[in-house]
Parts: C-alpha cells; structure tokens; sequence
C-alpha cells in the first residue's frame, strides 16, 4: 500500500518529505520579517529591505557554516529587481545558473517568480521566459506566512528545493550538460 502512494507521488513531493526536517531546521534559523510592506510603501518599503538583507545575510551566513553555499544576490538601488547566480552541485561538477526576479507591487502578499533564463522550456516545471513554477508546494506556504516571510525564505523553500529536484532529472535525461563536457 505505501510504496503505490509513493509511486504516486511527484519528485517534488518525495523530496519535501525527505528534505522535512532538515527544512525546518534551516527554515528555522533564518530571521522572518516584520514590516509589511511593498515597492509602493516609500519609507515602509526601506524598513522591509533592511530586513530582508539582515535575513538574506544571516541565511547565506548560515549555509557558509554547514558547507552550503549555493547562491548569490543583488539588487538594483530601490530594491525592486534582484539579479545574482545559483549552483547545484551534482557528481562533485558545478552546474551554475543565472537567477533573477522583480519584487512585485503586491509583494510581500504576493512572492516573487525567480526566473533561471538558460532553462527556459527544457522542464515542464517552468513558465514562459525560465521563471520556475513554484504553485502548487511554496505558493501556498508563503501566503500563510505574510509579511513574515521574505527572500532568504523564498531561496530556501523555493529555488533551492526545485533546483534539488530538476537538476539531477535534466542532467539524467541529458537536457543541461556540464560546462566543460561540452567544451572537449
């Protein structure tokens, strides 16, 4: 009976549950945002994004520590577009990706799409112009944790999750290669 569930279930959901604890551990130590408040708030938006990096710094911190480092990001100057790299480490190679996204106007009731542009229509877990389809596991979530949620948290339940389950499938299904085996 189990393994017929399982057999069911989407790589997405087997990861969730594998990665649980482990989640909660990590989703626990990053630091939730109190300021509700988007691009539009003028000086209430300023207060959000000194939290936001406090969290994003304190995230990236902790992931240096237990030897996870997987990320990069930057923002222009008003915060509202966010540019940056992303790894997955796969066989001991280094697959990286450029990332980007646009705080939205609703934001924090509405979470930012992250768009990974290279990838663009090589899984079915993606929209129109490489932004990853996060709808049916962390959109949920993040609507029952406004404003308490921000970008660490976005990185570590959104894009990190979903680069742990697409990347080893594309590169199974020989979809991404890596870099230097495509150059010999």
């Amino acid at each position: 009976m189990c393994l017929d569930y399982t057999v069911n279930m989407s790589r997405t959901e087997i990861y969730f549950m594998m990665a649980d604890e482990a989640t909660r551990r990590v989703v626990s130590e990053i630091p939730v945002l109190k300021t509700n408040a988007g691009p539009r708030d003028r000086e209430l938006w300023v207060q959000r994004l000194k939290e936001e990096y406090q969290s994003l710094i304190r995230y990236v911190e902790n992931n240096k520590n237990a030897d996870n480092d997987w990320f990069r990001l930057e923002s222009n100057k008003e915060g509202t577009r966010w540019f940056g790299k992303c790894w997955y480490i796969h066989d001991l190679l280094k697959y990286e990706f450029d990332i980007e996204f646009d705080i939205p106007i609703t934001y924090p009731a509405t979470a930012p799409e992250i768009a990974v542009p290279e990838l663009d229509g090589k899984t079915a877990k993606m929209y129109r112009g490489g932004k990853i389809c996060l709808t049916d596991h962390f959109k949920p979530l993040w609507a029952r944790n406004v404003p308490k949620f921000g970008l660490a948290h976005l990185m570590a339940l959104g894009l990190g999750p979903w680069l742990a389950v697409e990347i080893p499938d594309l590169i199974q299904k020989g979809v991404i290669q890596h870099k230097e085996k495509c150059s010999q």
